[in-house]
């Protein structure tokens, strides 16, 4: 309990200190807030009531403490441009990047980890080198890159997809599914060298240890080797940079989104970031800080699940 509460005392700390920082280089943005709002060609008496309405003549460290009272809250603010309160457009927006996000997860998961069972009993040999080639090339190829290759494939020229819309799973769970089958490929796939060249190392180490080496005396088959004995004590970095991973699919979800034209919270981070619109860009930033932050803890006490030497 002591350590979990140092760690919630960190995470606290962190948060803090992320959103300070956030606010801080928001702030810095070119352009003036008011231009969006009013436009430019808004009179100067227009313009200075408008300052005032939204305190942007505040001093910045006034204008965060107020924001952070408010958000500790749950208050975040209304957009400048909407109107609408910015709590309420996260939240009909974050549910789809999230579930974008766990798709991603779990298909580059059930891509890397059979490809690294694969490789580890036979390093070396040509499935080894044929996967850590692949797994190379889909590393080097960003997102937003794969997204857009995607889209020139799957959808201009075989029109196996729709190239952007989304389709709600409350309408048609199948069209749910397939809009959001190339957006989820195209976050997974640069994962899958990541976690396929992560778990085929470990394993490979674990592979060497004297109680497989048992375990195979008393003729356990090489399948039940892996499941019982090698894959769960191989698992812990995979876990550990999954959790990494996922809290930064959470931001890398901005331009996938755009591309596709979904209707998530990277869509909405775009548009904020496009109209200066402060309390909107703040919201987003700090919904991806916290989800980034809380993945990671929880990350921290799955150690202790699968490994119980961790837990000293």
């Amino acid at each position: 309990m002591r350590l979990v509460a140092a760690r919630l005392v960190r995470l606290a700390l962190v948060l803090l200190a992320v959103t300070a920082a956030s606010f801080s280089m928001i702030s810095l943005l070119p352009g003036d807030t008011v231009d969006s709002v009013l436009g430019a060609k808004a009179s100067a008496q227009d313009r200075e009531k408008a300052r005032e309405e939204l305190h942007l003549n505040d001093p910045l460290p006034v204008r965060y403490v107020s924001w952070l009272s408010h958000a500790t809250n749950g208050d975040l603010g209304k957009s400048y441009r909407t109107k609408q309160p910015v709590a309420e457009a996260i939240q009909q927006r974050i549910g789809l990047t999230l579930e974008l996000v766990v798709l991603s997860q779990l298909i580059a998961l059930l891509i890397a980890t059979p490809m690294a069972i694969a490789s580890a009993l036979r390093p070396g040999k040509w499935l080894d080198q044929t996967s850590s080639a692949l797994s190379l090339g889909m590393l080097a190829a960003p997102a937003y890159m794969l997204a857009v290759g995607m889209l020139a494939v799957f959808s201009a020229k075989l029109h196996w997809f729709s190239p952007t819309g989304f389709t709600r799973i409350s309408v048609n769970v199948f069209d749910h599914f397939r809009s959001l089958t190339l957006p989820s490929l195209a976050l997974a796939l640069p994962e899958v060298a990541i976690y396929m060249r992560l778990l085929r190392s470990e394993l490979i180490d674990t592979f060497q240890q004297d109680y497989i080496w048992f375990a195979r005396a008393k003729g356990l088959g090489t399948g039940a080797i892996v499941r019982r004995h090698a894959l769960r004590p191989s698992s812990v970095g995979v876990i550990t940079v999954a959790g990494v991973t996922m809290g930064r699919m959470i931001g890398g979800t901005v331009m996938v989104e755009s591309i596709f034209a979904l209707p998530g919270l990277g869509g909405y981070t775009i548009d904020a970031i496009t109209h200066r619109d402060f309390l909107a860009l703040q919201g987003a930033i700090v919904v991806f800080t916290v989800g980034f932050v809380i993945i990671n803890f929880v990350v921290d006490m799955l150690y202790g699940v699968l490994d119980p030497r961790t837990r000293i």
